[in-house]
């Protein structure tokens, strides 16, 4: 099954679930501008599941839209766990979500360095119920192939975290 395919066929599953649990989902994106989101809701239907995505490309977008605080982005650097769980959360705060993923990374071509190598990409699920998950991943091939292989993982997380 080719990536678009795997793609499709879980956000069709997280539509399942998420209309079994009454459930709405959030997404909290960065290197992914968008691209869950637009998974989530290339599903007929999805109005009843995806409630909103924030699309915070700067370190401004993410403190002024989600809350993430400037210490963890100076600390830590956007591409970080402290950063991704902070944007889970602040999704959640700032929506009527039962669920959020955050994804950061780096999808090149440029922008990486040697600890932070393109195709590093950091997520975070966290749901209403306080249980919260995070995923450091480094993906190969180019920017879209990092950027579908990143959709992908965030698609599987919000599906773990919900079963």
């Amino acid at each position: 099954m080719g990536l678009e395919a795997e793609i499709d066929r879980l956000s069709r599953e997280l539509g399942e679930a998420l209309q079994a649990r009454g459930w709405f989902a959030a997404t909290a994106e960065s290197c992914t501008g968008g691209g869950v989101a637009t998974a989530i809701t290339d599903i007929a239907g999805s109005s009843g599941w995806f409630d909103r995505g924030f699309v915070t490309y700067t370190n401004e977008a993410k403190q002024q839209m989600l809350g993430v605080s400037i210490d963890s982005l100076l600390r830590h650097g956007a591409v970080s766990e402290a950063v991704v769980l902070e944007m889970a959360r602040g999704g959640l705060a700032r929506s009527d979500a039962g669920i959020c993923v955050a994804i950061s990374g780096i999808a090149g071509p440029g922008g990486g360095s040697d600890d932070k190598p393109v195709g590093t990409v950091w997520f975070a699920w966290a749901d209403r119920t306080g249980r919260h998950q995070s995923l450091l991943a480094r993906f190969d091939g180019d920017r879209h192939q990092v950027r579908q292989q990143a959709v992908r993982q965030a698609l599987s997380g919000l599906l773990a975290l919900l079963r």
